[in-house]
């Protein structure tokens, strides 16, 4: 890891906390979810950063890939479980940040308690040459220590820049994996809990999306939409409401490049049980023998 890509991640993790801890401190009762997630968007921007991915608004048993639409009236109500999923780029090197709130009770402090202590403890385990699966263990332990269940199939990540996906993936729970983390690395870490019955599965597809791939299209219009979006967003993830910019014809472009295979959706994920969902998460650099957390 250069110095150049160090000082990305640097700054683009600072934006990110300072988002982040925005974003929680705008999560109240009545107020309407999209609010929420443009106000921290317009927040990055301001910052001189860019947003890594649309914020995703998480509220009870949705865990993430969710992010309200242009005209999307839902408002959060006393007692929801807000998780709020914030990223953050700059050169592409990206700060990917998460937090959990309650609004007006205390229902479920403990289950919020779960991850931000997992979170703790994986940060400390966590270094150069440490198997995915120590990190996991330790986890899955602090999470079930308090009663409640990691989400089996939802895991962490390792960044590379323009790619927030980059191979290496970090679990909840110890699979047994033996993949080890390395120096030169930027990885996210987000344990995530629940009463329910610790999966999550497909719901609907969302309106949070990310380019394939060319493909010839007769529509030279819906053509030249997809090279506007891939030229503004690149590799990373984008939703509905950042193309209304390009095209105010957005919302029927998009489906026609979905629905030729131009562009992909990610889906809703939702505890299969409906269980309550709970998310802490941080971005760690590894370089030099140490372990940076940037968020």
């Amino acid at each position: 890891m250069n110095e150049q890509a160090l000082r990305s991640l640097r700054l683009a993790g600072s934006i990110a906390r300072e988002a982040r801890e925005y974003g929680i401190g705008l999560v109240a009762e009545g107020v309407r979810y999209l609010d929420v997630a443009v106000e921290v968007e317009e927040f990055i921007l301001r910052k001189g950063a860019r947003p890594a991915f649309p914020v995703n608004v998480g509220v009870n048993e949705v865990a993430a890939h969710f992010t309200p639409n242009n005209g999307d009236a839902q408002r959060f109500a006393r007692g929801d479980v807000v998780k709020l999923d914030v990223g953050v780029h700059v050169d592409g090197f990206v700060g990917d940040t998460a937090a959990t709130v309650e609004i007006g009770t205390r229902n479920w402090q403990e289950l919020i308690d779960a991850v931000n202590a997992a979170l703790r403890i994986a940060l400390e385990v966590v270094g150069e040459g440490v198997p995915v699966s120590t990190i996991g263990g330790a986890i899955e332990r602090a999470i079930k220590e308090k009663g409640f269940r990691p989400v089996v199939n939802l895991t962490g990540h390792s960044m590379n820049q323009y790619n927030l996906h980059a191979g290496l993936t970090v679990p909840n729970i110890d699979d047994g994996m033996t993949t080890k983390v390395r120096d030169g690395m930027a990885v996210a870490i987000e344990p995530f809990a629940t009463n329910g019955a610790g999966q999550v599965v497909n719901g609907k597809l969302g309106n949070i999306y990310r380019v394939i791939t060319e493909r010839p299209m007769r529509d030279p219009k819906a053509l030249e939409f997809f090279r506007q979006i891939h030229t503004s967003f690149g590799t990373l993830p984008f939703c509905e409401r950042w193309c209304v910019d390009i095209d105010k014809r957005a919302p029927s472009m998009v489906k026609t490049l979905l629905r030729h295979g131009l562009i992909s959706s990610y889906p809703v994920l939702k505890e299969m049980k409906k269980g309550i969902v709970s998310q802490a998460e941080h971005t760690v650099a590894i370089h030099d023998g140490k372990v940076e957390i940037t968020t």
